[in-house]
């Protein structure tokens, strides 16, 4: 059964149409900036969000193993005691406590999906899987994929490409467009960023080219880690000389919502304090122009 951390109903922005995103849990990567932490552990994580507590100790007294305890900045749990049972969530009045990840049978999922059909079927939608990576599952996303196809819905994988060939061989013919982050060319550059290197994931985009499958570009642009010429340019003309190009491509400009679900996770969001910005409307109107000398028209998301 699939892990899934999350389901979105109504999506705008995970592809075309009005879409339902599926969110599966567990990532190879991971990038600094990364807006969803909650969803790179491939387990289930507890979740505690401190201005929601109340201090009524009712997690504390529905926790068979002993592993919460007050302190001044709120309810404290101690990992080595936490089994993520989840009872401690039942508990809680306000939802201060949470779990993120959780299996589903690929029937309730589909029934999710099936229940948005009217909303896909009036403006060209569909369902987008999405992550984590959902590549790390690739058994359930498969099946997931040939579900939905039968019932004739546009069917997005939005992925890093972070897979073997033979995982992506199994999912191209059942992907009708994929979302494809592109973080930095550089594979050293990448390792130390994202925790990996990325020959294999520039390997899989050209796969996805030349099997030429719709697939859009996505570079998250991060002023101090990859929205520097260099990279830019080298990006650049490693689209453009690909098979076929990228249906489109868009900036995602930095931005930190990430930092406040550390703090639910209790982990720190870029320990060790790179500078990271927004880049400026002119640097993205730069980075756009560069693209541009290569005949790839960008667009920001």
């Amino acid at each position: 059964m699939p892990l899934l951390f999350d389901i979105k109903r109504y999506a705008l922005n995970d592809g075309p149409g009005i879409r339902i995103t599926v969110f599966f849990k567990g990532c190879p990567l991971s990038c600094i900036w990364c807006h969803n932490p909650e969803g790179i552990a491939p387990h289930p994580q507890k979740l505690y969000t401190a201005k929601r507590c109340i201090g009524c100790r009712s997690c504390i007294d529905a926790c068979p193993a002993y592993a919460l305890t007050v302190a001044t900045a709120g309810i404290v749990t101690n990992p080595m005691l936490c089994t993520v049972c989840g009872q401690c969530v039942e508990a809680c009045p306000t939802k201060a406590m949470e779990i993120s990840g959780r299996k589903y049978k690929a029937e309730k999922i589909m029934k999710e999906i099936e229940k948005e059909i009217p909303f896909m079927d009036q403006s060209g939608g569909g369902v987008t899987f999405c992550g984590g990576e959902p590549l790390m599952q690739p058994t359930a996303l498969a099946d997931l994929l040939v579900r939905c196809g039968r019932l004739d819905l546009h069917r997005t994988v939005d992925t890093s490409l972070y897979a073997s060939p033979a995982t992506l061989s199994t999912i191209i013919p059942e992907t009708d467009l994929f979302l494809v982050d592109l973080k930095l060319i550089d594979s050293a550059k990448h390792r130390y960023y994202c925790g990996a290197p990325n020959e294999g994931i520039l390997a899989n985009i050209r796969t996805v080219s030349e099997a030429r499958k719709p697939f859009t570009i996505r570079i998250p642009l991060i002023e101090g880690i990859n929205a520097d010429d260099e990279n830019l340019q080298a990006s650049a003309r490693f689209l453009a000389e690909l098979p076929t190009r990228p249906h489109s491509l868009q900036f995602l400009p930095y931005h930190d919502l990430g930092h406040s679900k550390h703090a639910k996770l209790g982990t720190l969001y870029n320990p060790d304090r790179h500078p990271m910005s927004v880049p400026s409307s002119d640097h993205l109107a730069h980075a756009r122009s560069i693209f541009a000398l290569y005949g790839i028209e960008a667009s920001v998301g």
